[in-house]
């Protein structure tokens, strides 16, 4: 496992765990304590951890982390979800896809279609979309650039002037967190492009791996109700997978 990722995954770690030794984690990540203590050293000296006596806890006040740790996170989960998900989309399909380290993923996915037109507020997606040679319409969302996520933002005014000229078939999104009550959250405080982006595709179609649900972050994006179709993995608490049935959502479940 390489530093990033490893360091990655220590954090997932400690998302469900909260704290940790460093015994636990060299068992863990079948590594060094030496090795251990030089990613600890690391991730405090970023403020992702706090350094406690023997062991790490995890920063609670760095709950948003940058796009670049998320997506080392459940890496291989990621990798099925977006999979599953290309299989959705079909040539002339007009796509959206919001900025998220799972949906990410589908991006390499998309060299074999011709005709797709695309709208994303990620500069990474745009990036890859533009190295593609293939035949597709690439738009990029206005707004605010957001160094953390690697994408544009922007307030409602904004967000609903680039997006009511069009109609989508399909949105791809992800999210910090899914709780039955509180919807689809984020810890992006410049929500209000994917609330447009919501608004303005035919079907909602959400990528997240299982270790999302029941995480609340502090800004709601949309209600459970208005999703279309949750693509995650296995390890999905079988409560969670009976209440999205009974919302009338469609789970598709990928190997863990």
């Amino acid at each position: 496992m390489k530093v990033k990722e490893r360091q990655a995954a220590i954090l997932d770690f400690l998302q469900v765990n909260g704290h940790a030794t460093v015994d636990v984690l060299s068992d863990k990540f079948q590594t060094t304590g030496t090795t251990i203590r030089k990613d600890l050293v690391q991730l405090a000296e970023n403020n992702m951890v706090i350094r406690t006596y023997g062991g790490v806890m995890l920063n609670k006040e760095i709950g948003d982390q940058p796009v670049d740790h998320k997506t080392f996170i459940n890496i291989a989960k990621k990798k099925n979800i977006a999979q599953e998900a290309a299989k959705l989309i079909h040539e002339g399909d007009s796509l959206i896809f919001d900025a998220g380290s799972t949906v990410a993923q589908m991006i390499p996915m998309l060299t074999k279609f011709q005709n797709l037109t695309i709208m994303t507020n990620s500069l990474h997606m745009v990036n890859e979309l533009v190295s593609f040679d293939n035949n597709q319409t690439i738009i990029l969302m206005g707004g605010h650039y957001r160094r953390k996520s690697a994408s544009f933002h922007s307030n409602n005014k904004l967000a609903d002037a680039s997006l009511n000229y069009y109609s989508f078939d399909k949105l791809f999104m992800g999210a910090d967190g899914v709780d039955l009550a509180g919807g689809v959250t984020t810890f992006n405080e410049s929500y209000d492009g994917s609330v447009a982006m919501c608004k303005a595709a035919a079907k909602l179609i959400l990528l997240v791996d299982s270790s999302k649900f029941g995480r609340r972050s502090p800004n709601v994006v949309c209600p459970l109700k208005t999703v279309d179709t949750i693509i995650t993995d296995s390890e999905l608490d079988v409560k969670y997978y009976n209440a999205l049935i009974k919302l009338g959502i469609k789970v598709i479940l990928v190997d863990a």
